[in-house]
């Protein structure tokens, strides 16, 4: 399948500055699929060594007792009987499982750097040792993380965008052609649209979910394979959590997501959780769940915003699920809720507004939310090339009371409605209305500073 972040290994491979390139993201979204069965076998056709650091006991034994660049290459190139040159892209997956291995990447980088190096797995405990080495702990033994040494990117599950470019080509290319070209499209094919959007909604972004999808056209052998993914990723907590309560804590926490947004504040209340308990208690679990990229993280602004953002209050905050399918399948809605003529009525705003922040988040968006007095709220706020963006999201046609008080604080751009309505721009109002499936692309514009009407 098609991935986004494949032109992100591009543009790394084609840096003149290359350095090794760690590669983050939650477990299951495709990240080895990514970087050897496109990248590798495309840019690297037999010329890439990948090493699995969970299997393959005598490179992560030796790993384990050197971060030298030059021993690791000797090595790796007599055991596997081929010369690792300039030429050779070096694979390390399931890093978690050697963490040396991420501290030798100083050393390629200072002294191999013509090696194409990659590493990935399953990380937050990585990052959870770079944390702990930033506050500067004794106890890091070995590890050291090779701070200005190395490149970075995350890959998140499969965006909107992502999922219509595999599941329907010709359509995505229509959807892309009328967002750059800012047209509205046709009734008929809008509707097409949105079917697909829904259908997102239910299926989600994790890739195998998605190819169970397209490759059986069944949204319910897909909504299997998510219970699936969605159980691991509950009996994964024990491989990445420092003690029971820990554990059990995060597991919590993460089935109560859906909870938690659909109350009238979507503000994490912890006592719904857990009777009694205050926020401080689930620090340690969103922690390692932000960290793990499974849940996100959105903080609110109050009345008036200086920009760069920043909360001045880090109590008042809400979380969302890193893929909008998990997040359906944990709601428990009937997935026929979904392709029923009465999903408008069946569904609520809350669905929406965990597609639109997965999409921010995949296009390196903070996450804010504006709180204004009263019932006032704006369920995003993005800075894009120092101007302020309120965005808007609406699973009808809704009010723009909120907009209006926000207006009176603030001054910004323009808003963005994010809505199943179709494309269209009111100067008068300063209000760009965009179907959510055009929304990647704004999430995109956004991010580089690309916003046009």
């Amino acid at each position: 399948m098609e991935r986004n972040a494949t032109q992100k290994l591009i543009d790394w491979n084609n840096n003149n500055r290359r350095k090794p390139l760690i590669v983050w993201g939650a477990r299951q979204v495709g990240k080895t699929y990514l970087i050897r069965d496109i990248f590798a076998e495309t840019y690297y056709k037999n010329n890439y060594i990948y090493i699995d650091c969970k299997i393959e006991d005598e490179i992560r034994e030796f790993c384990n007792d050197t971060a030298n660049a030059e021993k690791i290459i000797e090595y790796i190139s007599l055991l596997k009987g081929k010369k690792i040159t300039k030429e050779t892209l070096l694979i390390f997956d399931e890093v978690q499982e050697c963490p040396n291995i991420i501290s030798s990447l100083k050393y390629f980088c200072q002294d191999f750097k013509e090696i194409p190096v990659i590493a990935s797995g399953s990380m937050v405990r990585i990052k959870i040792q770079r944390e702990t080495h930033k506050r500067g702990s004794g106890d890091n033994g070995k590890f050291l993380f090779p701070v200005g040494k190395i490149n970075q990117i995350t890959v998140y599950p499969m965006t909107f965008d992502e999922f219509l470019m595999n599941s329907n080509k010709m359509l995505y290319d229509t959807v892309k052609s009328a967002y750059e070209n800012k047209n509205p499209l046709d009734s008929k094919i809008h509707e097409l649209a949105m079917e697909q959007v829904y259908k997102y909604l239910l299926v989600g972004g994790m890739p195998e979910a998605v190819e169970t999808y397209i490759d059986d056209d069944n949204l319910f052998e897909s909504r299997e394979i998510l219970k699936v993914l969605y159980d691991n990723y509950l009996s994964d907590m024990d491989l990445y959590q420092a003690s029971r309560e820990a554990v059990l804590r995060s597991r919590t926490l993460f089935s109560n997501i859906y909870k938690e947004l659909n109350k009238e504040s979507k503000n994490f209340s912890p006592g719904l959780i857990e009777e009694k308990s205050k926020t401080r208690d689930f620090a340690t679990s969103i922690q390692w769940l932000t960290m793990a990229h499974i849940i996100n993280q959105s903080f609110q602004l109050k009345e008036h915003i200086t920009t760069p953002l920043m909360t001045d209050n880090e109590s008042n905050f809400r979380l969302f699920l890193g893929d909008i399918g998990m997040f359906s399948y944990q709601s428990g809605i009937n997935a026929a809720s979904f392709v029923s003529n009465e999903r408008d009525t069946t569904l609520s705003g809350i669905f929406f507004e965990n597609f639109v922040a997965n999409e921010l988040v995949a296009k390196d968006h903070k996450l804010f939310y504006w709180k204004g007095k009263s019932s006032a709220e704006l369920e995003f706020i993005v800075e894009s090339d120092n101007k302020l963006y309120p965005i808007d999201v609406k699973k009808g046609r809704g009010t723009l009371n909120s907009l209006d008080k926000f207006s009176n604080h603030n001054k910004f751009e323009y808003a963005i409605k994010v809505s199943k309505n179709n494309y269209g721009y009111s100067r008068e109002q300063k209000l760009l209305t965009v179907p959510f499936y055009f929304f990647p692309f704004v999430a995109k514009d956004l991010a580089y500073g690309n916003m046009e009407i």
